[in-house]
């Protein structure tokens, strides 16, 4: 099943890529949006990041639980190192759904310095774990390469 590892690879790798851009550029800059144009802004941030990270994101869930599944992960893929790949993902679903959704939700209303400073502070969460992941399945990949 090394296409799964293979679209683990690229959806973990672009993540973090998106996700190391959101936290340093994107999100600091919603203090830079006027409050008169803010909840309107929050709501296209919403509405087109989710076209780009909602796929990738699946993508890379669903490639995490399939190589949860001995028959499906490669040998060179220890259950150990799946298991914190998945680990991982959940903490990048469970903070997004929990901390970062309600957090634009609140922002949807409006301009709330605030609600950015917490936005910007608690993606670390994700960029974090997005990171690790990327060093894992970076790992996986020298594997694949060694096999050949």
């Amino acid at each position: 099943m090394r296409i799964a590892v293979l679209v683990q690879i690229a959806a973990t790798l672009m993540m973090t890529g998106i996700i190391w851009f959101v936290q340093i550029v994107h999100y600091p800059l919603f203090a830079r949006v006027g409050p008169q144009s803010f909840a309107q802004y929050e709501l296209e941030h919403a509405s087109r990041t989710g076209w780009v990270v909602g796929p990738l994101m699946c993508l890379e869930l669903g490639t995490a639980i399939l190589l949860l599944v001995p028959a499906l992960r490669p040998d060179f893929i220890p259950l150990s190192s799946a298991w914190l790949g998945a680990v991982l993902v959940g903490v990048i679903w469970t903070s997004t759904a929990f901390i970062q959704v309600p957090l634009h939700g609140r922002l949807a209303a409006g301009y709330d310095a605030e609600g950015i400073r917490r936005l910007v502070v608690t993606n670390w969460i994700r960029t974090l774990a997005w990171s690790l992941r990327s060093i894992l399945v970076l790992s996986w990949f020298a594997k694949l390469l060694r096999q050949g």
